[in-house]
Parts: structure tokens; sequence; C-alpha cells
């Protein structure tokens, strides 16, 4: 399968590679030629040159050389197809593949990659000029954007209602519907995917729109604060890199990507002058990325909870940077700390945490040793166990060694005994030492109904759902958990599943008894959810600006309180609920 061989030597023959090289590297005409400093390695003096009637380059400094394509290949990390299909869209030619279904399907993804960009457009144009969305753009003041950041990184605004994109796009309803911006309800008409949320758009490393990660603003009601494009024949979280299309340049540059969790920090590093961040879109760091990465760079710098990553992802990392010859580092963050935070409010510590980043596994070593108790003979013992037994994971017998040294030092033992103990694996260790060891700290949980109903949901799930939805849950943590329980087939899939600190959550609602019934504690949740729709009401009503608005919350205001009446009345509540459930959810979860 491929492209048809004369419409590659189509492409070679209409591209124009000077104008190519040059939005990589300055060249001047010299004679016949042209001449530059080389875009492959660092130089001062131009060594590059480019032959346009032939249409090749060569630089004598590092023998790079090749011709348009191949220079499109090692600049964007292409394979030959992607690099042709790259240049034809330059010089307008179409192409025709050896296989007809590859074509079509090719030629699928560019109209939804077009569809996309052009929603990307719409929502930033929303958001730079649009009445409804001056809570957003004042939100992204707050957090240190101004119209030039906003622009760079094409940041949109998704109003809060079903339909404004689906009304402004024209496209079939398959396209609608396969590039992830909105689905279709029972009577066929459309409704937008995403509502009410900042929109930071995703692009791939060839700058094609693929997806939308969203948020809310603060104090909405809505129980997911973020919110990604579902994964489409365009758009794969496990496979999708936020800011790689702007951080690539530095990234190859620097032989170094910086890896970490949400847009903002992406941002937020180049803030800092740290320009080569990217970011996973709301999924653990997976092999497609590290593959994909291994193209650009051969260091890799963790900027998230690597503590966490290293409970459950240590062999992983470590497979990794074998398979794909690279090095895995950890970011020297201060606890606690987002980078995006940090970029604001000490932006040199930022650029200071990447360049003092730590080997994945002395990291993790570091952390266990600080950690313990080296005041006592006993204390010493217990963290030499827990820090060995993190070395013990590592594939590597040098590297092993060199960190058994490194605990014998600060353990004050004899390193031959470090060593032998090392060699028999990990001893059971004492109830204290895994508390020491264990690096997710537990989470300071909730009290209340929505506690109540999470214990229900994990304890009696069918029960207990039969009351209640997602949407009900203001605590991010669990209206994830409740979320995700629907997803798998059991919770044993979902704790392996899970992030450390989710899986500790459900673990311990798992055990925890609770002496409530369902209906009991779906009337609290529903009464708890009705209550913050009453409060948002009467808060939108001291800023309404119209008579209109005034009106609708007035009803709405009403509305709920009767409601909320209805769910505290034990006769009521078995009728209110069910009408409840049918409008927050309609059927299929669509709009009516």
């Amino acid at each position: 399968m491929g492209i048809v061989d004369d419409d590659i030597a189509r492409v070679r023959d209409n591209t124009d590679i000077v104008q190519i090289i040059s939005s990589y590297t300055q060249l001047k005409r010299v004679g016949r030629r042209f001449s530059g400093l080389c875009p492959f390695h660092t130089e001062k003096s131009p060594s590059f040159s480019v032959n346009s009637e032939q249409g090749v380059y060569y630089c004598f400094g590092c023998q790079a050389k090749g011709d348009a394509i191949t220079f499109v290949r090692e600049q964007e990390q292409l394979d030959f197809v992607g690099a042709v299909e790259f240049l034809a869209g330059k010089a307008g030619v179409t192409l025709n593949y050896t296989d007809k279904h590859e074509g079509e399907d090719r030629k699928r993804r560019s109209r939804l990659n077009d569809l996309l960009g052009e929603a990307v457009d719409w929502y930033h144009h929303r958001l730079m000029t649009s009445p409804d969305a001056g809570a957003a753009r004042s939100y992204l003041r707050q957090r240190g954007y101004d119209g030039d950041i906003v622009k760079a990184y094409r940041i949109g605004w998704a109003p809060d209602g079903w339909d404004h994109l689906a009304k402004s796009l024209k496209t079939s309803d398959d396209d609608w519907v396969d590039s992830g911006l909105g689905r279709l309800n029972n009577r066929g008409g459309r409704y937008d995917f995403f509502r009410g949320r900042v929109l930071f758009p995703i692009f791939d490393a060839q700058e094609r729109a693929m997806g939308f990660g969203g948020r809310i603003l603060p104090g909405s009601d809505d129980p997911a604060k973020y919110r990604n494009s579902a994964d489409s024949s365009v758009y794969s979280k496990s496979r999708v890199l936020y800011g790689l299309n702007w951080a690539k340049t530095a990234v190859v540059e620097a032989d170094e990507v910086i890896v970490c969790e949400g847009y903002t920090d992406v941002i937020g590093f180049a803030q800092a002058n740290v320009p080569r961040a990217v970011a996973t879109c709301g999924t653990a760091l997976t092999e497609d990325h590290v593959k994909l990465l291994s193209r650009f760079a051969r260091r890799v710098v963790l900027a998230f909870d690597a503590d966490s990553a290293g409970q459950n992802a240590a062999a992983r990392f470590y497979e990794w940077e074998k398979k794909h010859s690279l090095d895995v580092a950890v970011a020297d963050l201060p606890d606690g700390v987002d980078p995006g935070d940090l970029a604001r409010s000490d932006p040199e510590r930022l650029a200071l945490a990447v360049s003092q980043a730590k080997p994945f596994l002395g990291f993790r070593v570091e952390r266990a040793l600080t950690a313990g108790d080296m005041s006592t003979a006993e204390g010493r013992a217990r963290t030499a166990d827990a820090a060995l037994a993190m070395v013990a994971e590592h594939p590597d017998t040098l590297v092993r060694d060199q960190y058994a040294m490194e605990i014998a030092s600060q353990c004050r033992l004899e390193p031959n005994l470090v060593r032998r103990l090392l060699a028999e694996g990990p001893r059971p260790v004492d109830a204290r030492a895994r508390r020491e060891r264990a690096v997710v700290r537990p989470r300071r949980r909730r009290e209340g109904p929505e506690l109540e109903a999470m214990k229900l949901a994990v304890q009696r799930g069918e029960e207990m759902n039969q009351f209640i939805v997602t949407e009900l849950f203001s605590d991010d943590m669990y209206a994830m958990a409740h979320h995700l329980l629907g997803q798998y087939d059991s919770i044993h899939e979902l704790i392996a599943d899970a992030e450390p600190d989710l899986a500790d959550l459900i673990q311990q609602l798992a055990v925890e008894e609770s002496p409530n019934e369902p209906e009991d504690v779906a009337a609290q949740l529903w009464a708890s959810y009705l209550q913050r729709r009453i409060d948002d009401c009467q808060r939108r009503s001291r800023h309404s600006v119209g008579s209109e608005e005034l009106r609708e919350l007035n009803d709405d205001l009403i509305w709920f309180r009767e409601q909320l009446e209805q769910v505290r009345d034990p006769e009521r509540r078995a009728t209110a609920v069910p009408s409840l459930l049918g409008w927050l959810r309609p059927p299929s979860g669509e709009p009516s």
C-alpha cells in the first residue's frame, strides 16, 4: 500500500524546495545555489547548500542530504507517505493510492481534520468576541493568559447551549459524529459535545486539528472539571500529546521533551521560557506516546506526580528506556505544586526543576531515603528495605549495583551486605515499613451524602444506580469514580487500571460498611444537588441584566424548590426521583 509513483514525481516537480527549507532556516542566494545555517546541527558558519533546480540539499558540516521529501521526513519526523502528503497539501497535488481503501480512509481523515479546524476557528472567535464568553475571558486573564497567549494557543469557548456549533458548521451527520464535535438525538437532531467550557484545541505534530480538551469555569455545578474529545478515527488519547506541534522544534534542538499532565502546564512551561513541554490528554503515559516522543528526543523528563507513576509503572518505564533508547528523568518540582501555577509564581524555579531533573530510579530512591527514619538502626534498616525494593525493579545489573552502594552509604550499612540483600530479592516488610514506602498520600474525603452514595454504588451498584447519575456529584474524585464504575465489569479491573489515588478510594469504599438504604441516600444526594442549583439561580439573579433572563431564572428557581420539597418528602420522592432522572439525563443521555 502507498502512493502512486506518478503522484510522487508530481509532488517533487511541484515543490519549491527553497520555500520549504526557508521555513526552517534562513537561506541566501549565492550564485545559482542557496546557502544557510544547517537545520540539522548547530553551526556558526553556513555549510548548508540547496540546489533549487535539482531540488536537493547537502550539508558540508554534518553530511545531511536529500530532497524535499527527505527534508520533511527528518524535520517533521514523518514516514515517507506522511511526508509526501505534507508536501502535496502545500503544492496543491491530489494524491492517488495503490490501495483504494487506504486512499478513501486518508481522504476521510483529512476531511475530518478540516472540519475540526473550522471548529477551532469558530470556538476561538467566540471566545474573543462573544458577550457570553465574558466570564471565560476573565478566568483566562486571572490565569495570566493575555490576548497573545489565547491567540497563540487558539484557545476557545464553547457556549452553554445544546447546538450553537451544530447550527454554525455545515457538514454531514456522519462527519459531525465521527469528528467528535457532537452527537445526534433521538429525532436525528444534532447537539454539541462541548458546552460551557474553555477549550484547548489539540493538534498533531503537523498542525492538523484532532480534538479538544475542555475545562469548566470555576463555580460550575458540572461534576466533570475536564472533558476531552472522545476517541475517533482522527483522535486517540493514548497516542495524542497536547502541544507537540508547538514544542517539536525546541524538543529536537534540546534532544529533550518534558511530559506533564495538563494543557495549562504546557503553556506555563512556555511562559517560563522552557518551550519543549507536551501533555497527555486525560490518560496515563502510554507506549504509543513514548514511541512518538522517541522520534524527536532521547531524553524524557516527567513533570507530574512521578511518585504515583513509580508505584505502578516503573517496570514499563525501564522497558521503554531500553526498547526506545531513551533516558527517563523526573523534574525536581516542589511538592504539591502544578507546573502551570509555578510558572506564574516562580518561573525561574520551574526552569530549574527541569535542568536539575533526576534519573527516574534516582528520584524514587532519593524519595525513599528522605522519607525514612535515619535516627535509629531499625529505621535505617526499614529505609534500606524500601529503597532496595525499588532498585530491584531495574533490569540493569550495573545500575542496580550503583544504587545499592548509595543506599549502603546513606543508611550506614556494609556494602556487601546490601549487595547480597539486593541479590536475594525484596524481604517481607512490616506494615510500618509499607507505610513509609508508600508515596501516594491518603486523600481527605468529603463526608456526607456523596460519600455514602459512593459506598453504596461500589457495594450495591445495581440497587443504587437506579436512583442516581454521575452529574449529582460535586466532588471531582467521586464523580470520576462513579463514572468509571459503569465502564468496568468488576471493581477489580477498575482498581487495576485506575490511578493510585482513585484505586485507593475504590478499595476503601468497597470495605466500609454503610448502614443506609439506597433510596434514603439517593434522596439526600438529589437534595444536595437541587440546593446547588437553587444557589446558582439566586447568584445569577443578583447579576442578571435583562428582564427576560431574570424571568427565566425565577421560573427555574420555583421549579427547583418544588423538586427539593418532593425529594425531601418520603411519600413523594418515589415518583420525584424517576422524574428528575428523566429530566437530568433523557434516554440515551441525549437532550429531549
